[in-house]
């Protein structure tokens, strides 16, 4: 048993950051970080911070809503925040303490 954090962060498939998609950087510096997980859930749709809907269609997935959720302890946690502040991709995230292992 460990205790840690799930974070989630949310955005859209279009998003870019530094030049790559937001979910591919965000799950490398996630790597780096000593986070080794991340699962990337494809919504149909949602509304956004900014009071607008956002969904996929048959023509265009750019606008497709998703969520990156990933687990983490203390130390790989504060390695990807610290990085995250400096980086600044402005990305919405919840974080929420949680207990974890595998039975």
């Amino acid at each position: 048993m460990n205790n840690g954090y799930q974070l989630t962060f949310f955005t859209l498939q279009s998003r870019r950051h530094d030049g790559m998609n937001i979910v591919n950087w965000l799950e490398e510096i996630a790597k780096q970080s000593g986070i080794h997980g991340v699962t990337v859930v494809n919504a149909s749709k949602g509304i956004g911070h900014d009071g607008i809907w956002h969904s996929s269609s048959f023509f265009e997935l750019a606008d497709q809503p998703l969520e990156i959720m990933m687990i983490s302890d203390e130390e790989a946690y504060t390695k990807l925040f610290d990085r995250l502040q400096v980086e600044a991709p402005n990305l919405f995230y919840t974080k929420t303490a949680i207990e974890y292992g595998t039975i």
